[in-house]
């Protein structure tokens, strides 16, 4: 059985390898990478260049790869029918399950031997970048401390509006802004709920001028006891400065014993930032008291600002501690793109089984382009009409559910914001991505593959 299968997947390998396209997308890269690592700026520091290239080498390479994962998988089924080669084949000793397995097989070899070659290619021009461009040694210490890491992240807990949404809500019963058949319609007070949510929630993620906001973080604990923290945060205002920038002061530590005698050292820092961008600021971690409680303030002084400052519930804001190096993390982020040229080449395989080439082609790519955008086209549906949304509620989200969210797992967010990629998180994308949805594909190809009429006999 073994036998049968390493024959078709070296089989599969080198009719992959004889493919014009292959050489093309290899040429391609090994061309673009070197080209793209040289003359990418991104906003002009050292770490905008490696952010840059990061994000467009990889991304490229992944995207390719996906391609030619789509095309190898479909054309090596594909074109054995076709040419009838698979005649001589299942005249031998070997099962169409076997036959199947080895191709599948052999498309996942020859990506796995192209990602990893493309991998360590994109892996060592990050590294030579700040070794062949002209920096301060602060730009030097900034990227080790802000790229060349893996950082975990910490956010401040959920405040509670529940008690405030059900006053405005009987506010707005009262005032006549909302309508009484809200008390009976489960629909119409589910939407009603969920707006004065929203807005309770950005009211109190809001400075006025004069005000100050407290966010408190417990169990802050670096794997380090002497790593730096990272406060980072992105400015939104309801008015936009003229030079869009907000004066933010912050204050860091044990804030609970303001007024008594402090333990730990307070840390405050003060500076003038672009607003809609994140921006980052290194706190030592000694003010973190000993049971692990930090508490971060932001006063917006009215002197300095003229405006009401927010941050956003997403991506307001957090801290950020080393958690791993950035070659892990690194190499995690190759594994799940891994992960997705193991579904596509078992989607490949399937759609070859029953469609021809050109059908089989374009009906993975809708799936693929569908699965980057997903997130996109959650969003978009949840706007309709109440009509329209409960037909897409039962009909189309539900396929797009089945099929795996590519940009919820994107490899470049990680590596781009130096965030941790952690293995429990790899797994879980594994496990849906390979072990359930594409094993669920391939067996099914198996059966539909094992009754299908390869010739006719004609007596």
């Amino acid at each position: 059985m073994m036998h049968s299968i390493r024959a078709v997947a070296v089989n599969t390998i080198r009719q992959a390898v004889r493919m014009k396209i292959v050489a093309v997308f290899v040429l391609l890269l090994l061309v673009l990478l070197p080209v793209m690592g040289s003359a990418m700026g991104g906003d002009g520091t050292l770490k905008g260049r490696l952010q840059t290239f990061v994000s467009y080498g990889l991304s490229l390479t992944g995207f390719l790869l996906c391609l030619l994962t789509i095309a190898v998988s479909i054309y090596s089924l594909t074109s054995d029918l076709g040419d009838r080669q698979i005649y001589m084949v299942l005249t031998k000793p070997v099962k169409r399950y076997q036959l199947m397995i080895g191709k599948l097989a052999g498309v996942i070899i020859l990506d796995a031997i192209l990602l990893f070659f493309f991998s360590a290619f994109i892996y060592s021009i990050t590294l030579a970048i700040p070794k062949f461009t002209k920096t301060s040694p602060e730009q030097i210490d900034r990227v080790n401390d802000e790229f060349f890491t893996a950082r975990a992240s910490l956010r401040p807990a959920e405040v509670d509006v529940s008690a405030e949404v059900q006053q405005q809500f009987q506010k707005g019963l009262k005032d006549g802004s909302i309508p009484q058949r809200a008390k009976t319609d489960r629909d119409l007070y589910g939407r009603v709920i969920a707006t004065l949510t929203k807005e309770a929630k950005k009211d109190s993620r809001s400075v006025i001028p004069a005000r100050e906001l407290l966010w408190e973080f417990n169990n802050v604990k670096p794997a380090n006891p002497g790593d730096d923290l990272y406060l980072r945060f992105q400015y939104d205002v309801s008015k936009s400065p003229h030079d869009l920038k907000v004066t933010g002061k912050w204050i860091a530590g044990d804030v609970r014993k303001f007024g008594d005698k402090i333990d730990v050292p307070i840390f405050t820092y003060e500076s003038r930032d672009l607003i809609r961008t994140y921006q980052e600021i290194k706190i030592p971690s000694d003010v973190i008291a000993d049971d692990g409680y930090l508490g971060v303030v932001f006063y917006n002084d009215p002197q300095l600002n003229d405006t009401v400052v927010m941050f956003t519930e997403e991506e307001g804001l957090e801290i950020l501690y080393k958690a791993d190096s950035f070659s892990w993390n690194f190499a995690r982020a190759a594994l799940l793109i891994f992960c997705r040229l193991i579904f596509l080449a078992a989607l490949g395989v399937f759609s070859a089984t029953f469609l021809s080439f050109p059908v089989a082609i374009l009906l993975c790519i809708v799936v693929f382009f569908t699965g980057v955008i997903s997130g996109f086209i959650f969003d978009s549906f949840d706007s309709l009409s109440e009509n329209m949304g409960t037909l897409y509620f039962y009909t189309v989200r539900p396929l797009i559910k089945l099929l795996p969210q590519l940009d919820k797992a994107n490899p470049t967010g990680y590596l781009v914001e130096a965030r941790l990629l952690s293995w429990a998180a790899l797994g879980r994308i594994a496990f849906f991505m390979v072990a359930l949805k594409s094993m669920i594909l391939f067996l099914v190809s198996i059966i539909i593959f094992s009754y299908k009429e390869i010739a006719k006999v004609i007596i």
